[in-house]
């Protein structure tokens, strides 16, 4: 019998269907039965696959989701303390008030009525960001192909892996009209480490498609979303996201869903000028 060969691609698309379960069922008990079930791989081997691929244990990336989710929904929305405990899998608000503490010596409760409390790095607003109003838009959801990258937001490879999903397109013969080039980003830079930042470079398609190496499928939510318009160069983007966080959201009468946002690339980088180039975040709101 052929033996089959399991490259480091085959492993981080495993592990990458690990972190999104993990992230979309926060609010319940993390099996270590399931997730191994999931991934395809060992119970007894799952923990050293996941650590050598993620570069932390399971249990710290777990708590580490959890806690960092909590401050999102802290600082950005006006859920109750209470109902973002359970949302992040703690049974009691005291549990999540004892791990909050340890990660950033506050309670969820002063760090929420504490406005001027950083946990998170400093907004970096700027006055020179020009944002009109978003539009208000209900979009439906759709698939998109994708790599997934960690590490910095500002030193990812995001050409590399767009040429790796074109060159996909073109070999599976996907191409249509309306093809969509997105980035959607899965933690805060504000509270996450920058060396375990995740995002993933998609490219919305409209044709069926299975993954293939670590080009990986995956759904982009529908929903209600602000879509903000912005002009300029890509290293001006933590800026604008700063403006949108620290000025539009808090006097918007808008909150947050539990949903990720997505920036859409609109021209090509490679052929307009860095203060021409044209983005659209896409901010998911209720």
């Amino acid at each position: 019998m052929q033996r089959k060969v399991i490259t480091r691609e085959e492993y981080a698309k495993r592990i990458n269907i690990i972190i999104d379960y993990i992230a979309n069922n926060l609010d319940g008990e993390i099996d270590l039965q399931r997730l191994a079930g999931v991934s395809g791989f060992s119970p007894f081997h799952f923990h050293r696959i996941f650590k050598a691929i993620v570069g932390e244990s399971l249990g710290a990336f777990i708590v580490r989701m959890r806690i960092e989710t909590a401050a999102r929904l802290l600082r950005y929305t006006a859920v109750p303390v209470q109902d973002i405990a359970y949302s992040v899998g703690y049974n009691v608000p005291s549990s999540l008030t004892k791990v909050f503490k340890q990660f950033y010596a506050i309670s969820p409760i002063d760090y929420r009525n504490n406005k001027n409390h950083t946990i998170m790095r400093p907004l970096q607003i700027s006055e020179d960001v020009k944002l009109k109003d978003p539009k208000i838009v209900e979009l439906p959801p759709r698939k998109a192909i994708y790599v997934r990258l960690q590490g910095d937001y500002r030193t990812m490879d995001y050409c590399g892996a767009y040429n790796k999903l074109w060159a996909f397109i073109k070999e599976n013969k996907l191409f249509t009209a309306g093809i969509e080039a997105i980035t959607i980003s899965h933690d805060d830079p504000k509270v996450t480490d920058t060396d375990k930042l995740r995002t993933d470079v998609c490219l919305a398609v409209h044709k069926e498609v299975l993954p293939k190496g670590e080009i990986g499928i995956r759904d982009i939510p529908g929903g209600k979303f602000a879509v903000f318009t912005y002009i300029g160069p890509y290293d001006k983007l933590i800026n604008v996201f700063d403006t949108i966080y620290g000025k539009w959201l808090p006097e918007s009468g808008y909150e947050l869903r539990m949903e990720c946002g997505f920036e859409k690339y609109v021209n090509d980088s490679s052929k307009v000028a860095p203060e021409k180039l044209k983005t659209e975040i896409y901010l998911p709101i209720q």
